[in-house]
């Protein structure tokens, strides 16, 4: 064994160790038809894909399942913020399922590299820690919702960033509020999984060969698009999603028999030509990764992440198993040339999943775009809720949304970027007329992805290639 292989091995077994090393924390239930999942959180929810990427795979593994998922994510948020806006912004929801985290911005940042980073850290752990013992007794009250705490991404100190100085043993921190969470989690029996420790095994691994690797960005922080995706990736493990295949066929072509059909039903089943034809019916669709950086700054795609984590190889399976074939064979889906393989590349299983020229896969694209574009409408409704909840609440104006409340905006706007940039959403989003016609807009795509998402019978031939 040489040295490079033995510290894969050693830096597999630790992250391993690090998802397992909490049994009864680890756990999250799968959701249910009808469910409505909210995610509460800072500017990694607020802005980021991972609940998006979620509900990009219920939509396409469980196409029948009626899902909401949504956003309650506002940048810059510690935990007293987020109590703050529990009831306008969180309860209104109406969630049977709440998914909470925190911890970024709670334990502080530049004060790490100065002369007093220890009380600097104590200090707002616990501050942190009493922001949270309110929102425990308000979580306590609510009888028919789930609750699921999240410990935070981590901030990578490891990774060599030109330009950006990594705050040392700001991550010490978060891992003591990520603690308390656990803790509380425990004691109230609620749902519990922690981020911080996997993400981080992730990221020292891969910085052993490459010491700019980072799952958490270039500023340390917020991760990128193939981050999300490793998030979400963590999340769907946890539900217990690891084996669950989109389907699985086995074919005996010299016998024309069904040998498996999982999660999907084969009709029709014949010889033709010296090959085999088929129906192939499938209870879910392959799950479709985005090879685009969306996002500014965005430099990742989903993607990415397949270099980091096993999400095709565990969660992502659509087998095509065929017996008895000799040569080159073509595969061919509703009249659509897919490929050629050998026999034996048949005999070994062909993941269909990976093939983004099937017509199953194209059906998937389309839920993928529909999904991305309704994010895109949801992430108005937070930039309008940071608004609301950062500038207006503190000074008595929540919901105003009148003459005054612009006035007001416009004369702090010169002297903060954050609402300059807002300034031009909020002059439309504060008329609820407009509101109203995104949230349509909004609706309009979940009815679309859940029309697309049923999946097609589709006509399959494997024929021999002269």
């Amino acid at each position: 064994m040489n040295l490079k292989f033995a510290r894969t091995v050693f830096c597999c077994i630790c992250l391993l160790c690090s998802i397992g090393k909490y049994g009864y924390a680890q756990k999250i239930s799968p959701f249910k038809d009808k469910d409505r999942v909210v995610f509460l959180g800072n500017s990694i929810t607020d802005g980021g894909h991972y609940h998006s990427f979620i509900w990009l795979y219920y939509s396409t593994r469980f196409p029948n399942m009626d899902l909401l998922i949504q956003n309650a994510g506002i940048g810059g948020d510690r935990v007293i913020e987020m109590v703050k806006r529990l009831d306008g912004d969180v309860f209104s929801k109406k969630p049977t399922v709440l998914i909470t985290t925190f911890g970024m911005n709670d334990s502080g940042y530049f004060e790490y590299n100065g002369s007093d980073a220890e009380n600097f850290a104590d200090s707002k752990v616990k501050e942190s820690f009493e922001a949270f013992q309110q929102m425990e007794e308000r979580y306590k009250s609510l009888k028919h919702t789930k609750i699921v705490l999240l410990g935070s991404t981590p901030y990578d100190e490891g990774a060599q960033i030109e330009g950006n100085t990594a705050f040392k043993n700001k991550n010490k921190a978060m891992l003591r509020i990520v603690d308390f969470q656990r803790k509380s989690a425990e004691a109230n029996n609620w749902e519990f999984f922690d981020y911080n420790e996997p993400i981080t095994a992730i990221n020292r691994r891969n910085q052993q060969t490459d010491p700019g690797f980072t799952i958490s960005g270039n500023d340390r922080i917020h991760p990128d698009n193939d981050g999300h995706m490793v998030m979400a990736y963590l999340f769907l493990k946890a539900q217990g999603f690891v084996g669950n295949k989109v389907s699985e066929i086995s074919i005996d072509s010299e016998n024309k028999k069904v040998v498996t059909a999982s999660n999907c039903s084969i009709s029709n089943l014949k010889g033709v030509s010296k090959g085999i034809q088929f129906d192939y019916l499938a209870n879910s669709l392959p799950y479709p990764l985005d090879t685009v950086a969306r996002g500014w700054g965005s430099k990742k795609s989903q993607y990415d992440a397949t270099k980091v984590v096993p999400f095709v190889e565990e969660m992502n399976q659509e087998l095509l198993i065929v017996n008895g074939l000799t040569g080159q064979n073509k595969l061919i889906i509703d009249g659509e040339i897919i490929g050629n393989w050998s026999a034996q590349d048949f005999a070994n299983g062909i993941n269909l999943a990976t093939l983004t020229n099937t017509p199953q896969y194209q059906q998937a694209l389309r839920i993928m775009h529909l999904n991305e574009e309704r994010w895109e409408l949801e992430r108005r409704f937070r930039d309008y809720a940071w608004i609301q909840y950062n500038f207006f609440q503190p000074r008595g104006m929540l919901d105003a949304n009148n003459r005054q409340a612009i006035e007001l905006l416009d004369e702090h706007a010169p002297n903060d970027g954050w609402l300059r940039a807002k300034r031009d959403l909020y002059s439309k989003a504060m008329f609820p007329e407009v509101r109203q016609v995104w949230q349509d807009q909004i609706n309009a795509f979940q009815v679309a992805i859940k029309k697309i998402s049923k999946p097609v019978k589709r006509h399959v031939s494997i024929i021999p290639v002269n």
